[in-house]
């Protein structure tokens, strides 16, 4: 099971998560999150990273130049919330979605087999609420397809979470936190350990 730790702000965390072998980090590049980075913040942390640690640019609505700007910074995946531009060359796309309310499916949708990361709706926050999701539904959605899982996981319900909603990876940004942007060492060390004693 893959992980990525999304709000990273300090290099300190990022260096924790990558030694306790996440998969990926997220940058928040959306000025308004309680969890954004300045690219240049961005740039410095993920110029230090391992090998085989993905950095994840988090947007809101971007142009096209804002995720080649983010491409160029060394971030190698753009997370977007909301309408997603033509993306650049080099850049994968991973499209946030949320459940529709009459559970057939999500918003906005995604054509094919694309991964998509499900997260809690909050059309003001765009993500970091808190808030779990349908982990059933999820899991009909993954069924055919990629998901990456996100909404209000935590170390004590991220094993229920992946046994019903059977994502590709998970995404815990709040859960491992002391405040927004401040990870908790213990808890992300905590989080880790449950989500590889289930996978």
């Amino acid at each position: 099971m893959r992980i990525k730790v999304c709000g990273i702000t300090r290099a300190e965390d990022a260096q924790r998560a990558a030694e306790l072998g996440v998969d990926a980090l997220g940058f928040v590049l959306w000025p308004h999150s309680p969890r954004a980075i300045a690219l240049e913040a961005a740039r410095a942390i993920v110029g230090g990273l391992p090998p085989f640690v993905t950095a994840v640019g988090v947007f809101v609505d971007p142009t096209t130049e804002d995720i080649a700007r983010a491409r160029d910074a060394g971030l190698q995946v753009a997370q977007v919330h909301g309408r997603a531009p033509a993306v650049p060359r080099g850049m994968p796309l991973l499209q946030a979605v949320h459940l529709a309310a009459d559970g057939g499916g999500i918003v906005p949708a995604v054509p094919g087999d694309a991964a998509v990361l499900v997260d809690g709706f909050d059309p003001a926050r765009r993500g970091g609420t808190g808030r779990t999701v349908d982990w059933s539904h999820v899991g009909r959605i993954a069924a055919g397809r990629p998901v990456v899982l996100a909404g209000g996981l935590t170390p004590g319900n991220v094993r229920t979470a992946m046994v019903r909603a059977r994502p590709w990876a998970v995404d815990v940004s709040s859960g491992v936190e002391r405040r927004p942007g401040v990870k908790d060492h213990d808890k992300l060390a905590a989080f880790v350990a449950a989500v590889r004693a289930e996978a």
